[in-house]
């Protein structure tokens, strides 16, 4: 363990920032980089808010506390911007006078995005910039320490999950895990954000409570400003509660009980878990979306200590899609997972292959096999509840109910089947928000080639992939083979490729070893099969047992660098009762997949199809 050397050991506690008043919204206006640098240049003053709810919070940083912010701010980020990156910081407190930090983390993330070109920030506390149309220009929105019900406009509400939801980023900071709570007392409001965030509540002991911190993932991209090390410090750390679980959430730091006195000091609201699990700082996907929260974040030193500024421009180049992460929650994490991580590879099952079921039956059979992902698909049931396709039309409170039956699953939505996407403009546009909403990555499907030209505008908009699938020639006539779909996607979009059905091909006479090597950075993702027979007759039997030489395919794979949204495992036989046999797959990815994180690939040879990294997300 190492103490750091910017927090000495009586560090006081920071004050409150004013006193406990409601906040009015209206007029509040939004604070750009450059206005906020052009206020905080003076020793004293106020930065020019139309509505100031908390006396002193808003308050320019003093020279002292600039000058300590400078000296600590990282030379480089971790990560290169794809693109131009803008984060909103929202520092809204209702009915809480706002904590001392909040002006001092605005100056640090806004300098910290300056000096590296990481990021530009907007600075408001104004609801309205949530509208769908003003929060569109963002990339992730960074939650300082936000106590309060922040705002209760459910279209607001509505706009914030879909942003995160559909691929933005969301972070937050001590007071945060208690926004949209009813101050004082934190009584919920909307429990979407807790899921969102991965945790609830504020109890804790002094502001100053001198802890040993646990560094749970020393080799995760976004702890490496710890160098692999635990840490002393003091701050005032919350004890969080549900949703927070490690069935949700990555892990990154946490209090460790061996070497911590929990019993020091003042208590405020309930302290101990049953379970003994103390995390301080996590992430996690919901849906598409990355998210990010800390609790060390009370007192104004913490944003000029340099090892914590590290630590944050990393979360937020995390959340702003920069720095590839790992994300699979602590609880459910394997030997053969985190190999997977390694190669970048996600392992998940294709809903096709528990078709004769409902959505919410394949979920719940998909966690059970230790799963983290899974596939969608238009023509099956959503629930016994919910009697409808899982398709376009879905209302928000069902889609809801779907993300919630996600969650409490721990499992990912990464691909989804429909077979026709329209070529009419307005059509297809409808397919696509569907899949924004959904939260997914891939679409699989078989449009018509003149439908192509505006699917292709689609994706880049959407950010969304949409991989050609084959079936049959009689069914498939153009994409059953790699040729047909290389010939239809010359000179587009990289988002544009192929859904490798290596139970088709395989019928069909297709090599899957020459096919992936004909297409290469255009597969795009990966239904996996293996037959007992090559030919029409050909049914699936467990990966390694049959006709399809598997491991062969998926050394070469390896070796090529390529990896898919998904390696679909896609059981297309004895529907009702293949469990065991799903299970066999999943045993020889696994061990497969333990072998080759060992073992050199092509990936950093090859060329590179979007995004331009190697994808270790969860």
């Amino acid at each position: 363990m190492k103490r750091s050397p910017f927090v000495p050991n009586d560090a006081a506690p920071a004050e409150a920032a004013g006193a406990s008043l409601p906040i009015s919204s209206k007029g509040a206006p939004v604070l750009t980089r450059r206005r906020f640098l052009q206020h905080t240049g003076a020793v004293t003053g106020a930065l020019a808010w139309g509505c100031v709810g908390r006396a002193g919070a808003a308050e320019a940083v003093g020279e002292t506390e600039r000058q300590k912010v400078e000296a600590a701010l990282p030379a480089r980020a971790p990560a290169r911007p794809r693109k131009p990156r803008k984060l909103l910081i929202f520092d809204l407190n209702v009915n809480y006078g706002g904590h001392g930090s909040i002006r001092t983390a605005n100056l640090a993330f806004t300098l910290m995005g300056q000096k590296t070109g990481a990021f530009d920030t907007v600075i408001s506390r104004d609801p309205q910039v949530f509208r769908s149309e003003s929060l569109r220009q963002f990339d992730a929105v960074f939650f300082n320490n936000t106590v309060g019900n922040c705002f209760t406009d459910p279209a607001l509400r509505q706009s914030l999950v879909e942003f995160v939801y559909g691929g933005g980023g969301l972070m937050g900071v001590h007071g945060s895990s208690v926004a949209f709570t009813h101050w004082p007392g934190a009584i919920e409001d909307w429990p979407e954000f807790g899921l969102m965030i991965g945790a609830r509540g504020a109890n804790h002991r002094a502001s100053n409570e001198h802890i040993f911190i646990r560094n749970e993932e020393p080799d995760h991209p976004v702890t490496a400003a710890f160098e692999g090390q635990g840490f002393e410090y003091r701050d005032e750390f919350f004890r969080v509660h549900e949703p927070y679980s490690r069935q949700r959430v990555r892990v990154l730091l946490s209090i460790d009980t061996d070497k911590t006195d929990l019993n020091q000091g003042p208590g405020y609201g309930k302290l101990e878990r049953a379970d003994n699990d103390y995390a301080l700082a996590w992430l996690r996907h919901y849906g598409r979306g990355r998210t990010f929260y800390c609790t060390i974040a009370h007192n104004p030193y913490v944003f000029w200590d340099p090892k914590m500024l590290r630590f944050y421009l990393a979360a937020a180049q995390f959340v702003l899609g920069d720095l590839p992460a790992p994300t699979i929650p602590s609880g459910k994490l394997t030997p053969a997972l985190r190999a997977q991580e390694k190669l970048g590879w996600r392992l998940g099952i294709e809903a096709y292959t528990f078709h004769k079921f409902t959505l919410f039956e394949a979920i719940e059979k998909t966690a059970q096999l230790g799963l983290p992902y899974m596939g969608g698909l238009s023509f099956q049931r959503v629930s016994k509840d919910i009697p409808k396709n899982f398709e376009p039309g879905l209302t928000e409170d069902e889609l809801r109910q779907i993300r919630f039956k996600l969650d409490a699953a721990g499992v990912r939505l990464l691909t989804y089947y429909i077979h026709d996407i329209p070529g009419d403009e307005a059509e297809c546009r409808k397919v696509f928000e569907f899949g924004r909403k959904i939260g997914i990555e891939t679409f699989m499907s078989e449009p018509k080639p003149e439908a192509l030209d505006t699917i292709e505008k689609f994706c880049d908009a959407y950010d969304i992939q949409v991989a050609l699938h084959n079936h049959d020639p009689k069914t498939s006539p153009v994409y059953w083979h790699p040729e047909g779909i290389l010939k239809v996607c010359q000179g587009r979009t990289r988002r544009l490729g192929a859904c490798a059905d290596l139970g088709y091909w395989l019928r069909a006479g297709v090599d899957p070893i020459k096919a992936v090597n004909q297409l290469k950075d255009r597969l795009l993702t990966v239904q996996m099969h293996d037959l007992h027979a090559l030919g029409p007759d050909g049914h699936d039997v467990p990966w390694g047992t049959g006709v399809g030489r598997t491991e062969a395919f998926i050394r070469e794979m390896h070796r090529l660098g390529l990896w898919p949204t998904m390696w679909g495992l896609e059981y297309s036989y004895n529907f009702l009762e293949s469990l065991p046999e799903i299970a066999r797959c999943i045993e020889f990815f696994n061990r497969l997949s333990l072998q080759l994180a060992g073992e050199p690939s092509g990936q950093d040879n090859r060329p590179r199809r979007f995004p331009s990294k190697p994808r270790v997300e969860g």
